[in-house]
């Protein structure tokens, strides 16, 4: 491959000052972005409109992720997390990758499409019908910046074909249909997972907040959202729900107030026991999946039962959020080296 390791970097760098730039929802950054004025604004309107082809993907939670972004196409970032890999300056044999990308919350399957262009390899990208306006346009970016970075992707619209290996993010009922395609190749294939959070009940209003985060960033929709909370036996439900009532206009949005009205109708009608502060549903149960617009919760007495327990089903939990592990309000702020499932995506992308 002709495009080199250090050009690649400084591609994505810039392509991240422009994120950053767009994030913000700022001016034009000049040339120095890579950019034509129009080219820029162009990306700036596929923000503004984006939620005309997918509801849940508004401006406001396009650019929170973009920033994200901005933060982890910094030099140093990138540098440190690539420290760790052996990659050489000119790819001598790049393997064709198929990327399969899920489409819940804007974005999600750039770390991977980033993964494999750094490796040296080549990304083929099959894009999720709710995600299918945003990634092209950075792409479209990238080579803006940095005409050769066409050679490090192409983009698959019908089938998959002529692929080496595969990464392929999805439900838990599509990760069996990637087992049987990709089974006989390189792989990494990730199935439906959940983000929990543990409470010890000494958790200030500021941290309560930050936790509101965690569960309504993006609607709830990611694999790192909180989807129940673990709560000390005795902790007063009231303390939780004042500290994130500023969360509350988020039932305005149309598709989370369907959400949220539907599982309240089908609950009610089964006479189960709600709690319901007017935008979130509160339901005790031991399952770790919440619907879209609620939140189940469980007591515990005993923490290292609790863990020892949580410790069992580590394949469905993503990560989990609380004084003891993630911090409150950090759950969709991973660094570039905090792997989807705990897989080292680039481990095994320069082991090909």
């Amino acid at each position: 491959m002709k495009v080199s390791y250090h050009q690649k970097s400084g591609a994505f760098v810039i392509l991240g000052t422009v994120m950053t730039s767009l994030g913000r929802n700022e001016a034009w950054p000049g040339y120095s972005s890579g950019l034509s004025e129009s080219e820029y604004e162009e990306l700036q309107h596929i923000v503004e409109i984006n939620h005309h082809y997918n509801g849940w993907f508004t401006a406001d939670f396009i650019r929170k992720a973009m920033l994200e972004w901005g933060v982890l196409l910094q030099a140093d970032s990138l540098k440190k997390w690539l420290s760790d890999y052996q990659i050489p300056e000119y790819s001598e044999n790049p393997k064709n990758v198929g990327v399969i990308c899920a489409g819940n919350i804007p974005m999600v399957g750039f770390h991977d499409i980033l993964s494999v262009i750094m490796s040296g390899h080549i990304a083929l990208i099959k894009l999720s019908s709710d995600d299918n306006k945003l990634i092209p346009a950075l792409l479209h970016a990238l080579v803006t910046i940095e005409p050769q970075m066409a050679e490090t992707f192409s983009f698959v619209e019908q089938r998959l074909s002529g692929h080496q290996a595969a990464i392929a993010t999805g439900s838990t009922n599509t990760s069996r249909y990637f087992r049987y395609y990709f089974g006989h190749m390189p792989h990494i294939i990730r199935k439906g997972r959940t983000s929990v959070a543990i409470l010890d009940g000494t958790e200030t209003t500021e941290e309560l907040l930050a936790l509101g985060h965690d569960i309504f960033d993006y609607f709830g929709l990611g694999c790192r959202n909180i989807s129940k909370i673990y709560l000390p036996k005795g902790y007063e439900l009231d303390i939780f729900f004042k500290a994130i009532y500023d969360f509350h206009p988020i039932v305005n949005h149309n598709k989370y107030a369907n959400n949220y009205d539907y599982n309240k109708a089908v609950w009610l009608l089964n006479q189960e026991n709600l709690l319901d502060n007017g935008f979130i549903l509160l339901k005790e149960e031991s399952s770790l999946a919440s619907p879209t617009a609620s939140l189940y919760f469980e007591y515990y007495e005993d923490e290292k039962v609790l863990r020892d327990q949580l410790a069992s089903q580590s394949e469905s939990i993503q990560c989990i959020v609380g004084k003891k592990d993630i911090p409150f309000g950090t759950s969709q702020s991973p660094s570039l080296s905090e792997y989807a499932d705990g897989v080292d995506t680039m481990a095994f992308l320069t082991q090909l």
